[in-house]
């Protein structure tokens, strides 16, 4: 069975205010909690055909929300990025984060039991890992005896010491002045920015709500790497991915995994392993150039294939040719079945947002391409629905995206749970249909034929298709013909078979072959050789799975 990911934004899935206002507080808002994923909602993600659910947002971050009763009071507002707060400026590594706790003193027990339901559904649990920065005013009350807390015991009078857990500007306070008009934040020395920033002087487009952890890299100082002895935050870190592994989750997505140095990966990885071989690791990397170190030194089972298939894909839809699909998995050819494929997720535009395509629909052949080549995939929840994404929430303002930083509710999720009966009746005809097709494509990947089977590549033979791409899944005596059509207009075309495709996965050319449309059920019967092209309809905006 091929990897399906559902990623879904904890807070946000069972929030079902239908009105909320922009900056509004989780009083005035609302916020979801982990029991919104009951038996029901999970029983509904898995027949979409997914095999993991990546709740993103479960560890402890910053907030503006006061939870002093149970000792976690709120942060100062001016390095908090909206009222929530992002799930990405980790405020305690050993905590569940309150907000999304139906009884917050009780948050740990309802995330335990959260795995438990979720493995009762058949589906695995990934959570966040964030290694590359925490919160500017990290602290952590729920670690366990004997822990020492990220800074604690670092020499500030010094930029670099890779016995430090953080960078500092030595002998510099802190400036958010061109930030935010009188900021009340004090910090002295200033430590370094989450992305990279080794200044005291971040701008508003910087991480400035974070600060960057050290793993023994001197960044000022050329650069150079102390990793021996092995650096303190190593271990720290470490310590971190064998708690939460401990508590039966599935697997990591590790945030930013290219800006931690690939030796940290390479030591602590196999460790995890070694204890949890069963644990999964996705890394965010963005720099083709680094892909196979952090597969082969890094020990990543995956990675985003965000600047390859995913940019690709998008082009492809706005109307650049559709051979472009060949160079870009061609280019990752070795490491193919390591590259996530998506179409969305929290950090990017909403498909059907009017800054993307306008139209969910229109994101269908790129689906049938990502989801059913051989690599695993992941969806954003309410991307199967059509969500656009066009709210201006708050801090995330009007994007295109869906808020990460602020107390809201998602229009299609909203409706699609209909307060947890999930029966469809606020959903409408367009969304049903998008979510049908969703569902129908997906569950697709659950079968060996597409989990497992060979990929073959028909564009070298049909130069003339610009809108069209065409490829064939193949396994034993079983294939499937997959034609994605990238036009907003029924196309008929002639797709050429070459002798090649024949000889290399064993299928037997014939005259007339009846095969059966998965899109529809319709049957159809076509000559199938390196003889004669076959001529194929395909729908706007869609394609056909030929079996």
């Amino acid at each position: 069975m091929a990897l399906t990911i559902y990623q879904v934004f904890t807070r946000l899935f069972g929030a079902d205010k239908a009105t909320c206002i922009p900056r509004g507080t989780k009083r005035e808002n609302g916020c979801g909690t982990m029991q919104d994923f009951t038996a029901k909602a999970l029983e509904h993600i898995r027949a979409l055909g997914c095999t993991h659910i990546w709740y993103t947002g479960i560890i402890e971050h910053a907030s503006k929300t006061d939870y002093s009763a149970i000792g976690i009071p709120a942060d100062n507002t001016d390095v908090v990025k909206g009222e929530a707060g992002s799930p990405y400026a980790i405020r305690d590594y050993y905590d569940v984060d309150p907000d999304i706790a139906k009884d917050p003193a009780k948050r740990i027990h309802e995330f335990e039991r959260l795995v438990e339901r979720t493995h009762k559904a058949g589906l695995k649990v990934i959570i966040d890992f964030v290694p590359n920065h925490v919160a500017r005013q990290y602290h952590s009350d729920a670690k366990p005896v004997g822990v020492r807390d990220l800074g604690e015991d670092d020499n500030r009078n010094c930029s670099f010491s890779p016995t430090n857990n953080f960078y500092y500007v030595a002998g510099e306070a802190l400036h958010l002045d061109g930030i935010l008009p009188e900021s009340t934040y004090q910090e002295f020395p200033a430590k370094a920015t989450g992305n990279d920033n080794f200044t005291s002087w971040p701008s508003k487009n910087d991480w400035y709500e974070t600060v960057k952890l050290n793993y023994g890299i001197d960044y000022v100082g050329g650069r150079q790497g102390h990793f021996s002895p092995i650096p303190d935050t190593w271990h720290k870190m470490l310590h971190i991915l064998l708690y939460w592994s401990a508590k039966g989750i599935d697997g990591f997505r590790c945030d930013m995994a290219e800006m931690v140095p690939v030796e940290f990966w390479e030591w602590a990885l196999p460790q995890v392993k070694s204890q949890y071989p069963h644990i999964i690791f996705i890394a965010e990397v963005y720099n083709p150039s680094l892909y196979r170190d952090y597969i082969h030194r890094g020990h990543f089972d995956y990675l985003y294939d965000k600047v390859g298939l995913y940019d690709t894909l998008l082009n492809v839809c706005r109307g650049q040719s559709t051979h472009s699909i060949t160079a870009c998995w061609q280019a990752v050819d070795d490491i193919r079945s390591h590259m996530l494929g998506f179409l969305e997720n929290h950090d990017e535009q909403r498909l059907a947002s009017s800054f993307l395509l306008g139209k969910a629909e229109k994101a269908l052949p790129a689906l049938l391409v990502s989801s059913l080549m051989p690599s695993p995939f992941m969806l954003y929840f309410g991307q199967e629905l059509g969500e656009r994404g066009m709210d201006a929430e708050g801090f995330s303002g009007l994007d295109g995206r869906t808020t990460i930083f602020d107390y809201w509710s998602v229009p299609t999720i909203r409706r699609w749970r209909n307060k947890g009966r999930f029966d469809g009746k606020l959903l409408t005809a367009e969304e049903l249909s998008l979510q049908k097709a969703y569902q129908s494509i997906l569950r697709l990947r659950e079968e060996p034929l597409y989990a497992d089977g060979g990929f073959y590549d028909l564009m070298y033979v049909n130069p003339h298709l610009w809108q069209q791409y065409a490829f064939i899944r193949h396994s034993g005596k079983h294939f499937s013909l997959i034609v994605a059509n990238f036009s907003e207009h029924k196309e008929t075309i002639q797709l050429n078979l070459p002798a090649h495709l024949f000889e290399f996965t064993g299928i037997r050319e014939t005259a007339s072959l009846r095969m059966t449309n998965y899109l529809d059920g319709s049957k159809v019967s076509l000559p199938f050789n390196s003889s004669e092209p076959l001529r194929l309809t395909l729908p706007a905006n869609f394609g056909i799975i030929l079996h």
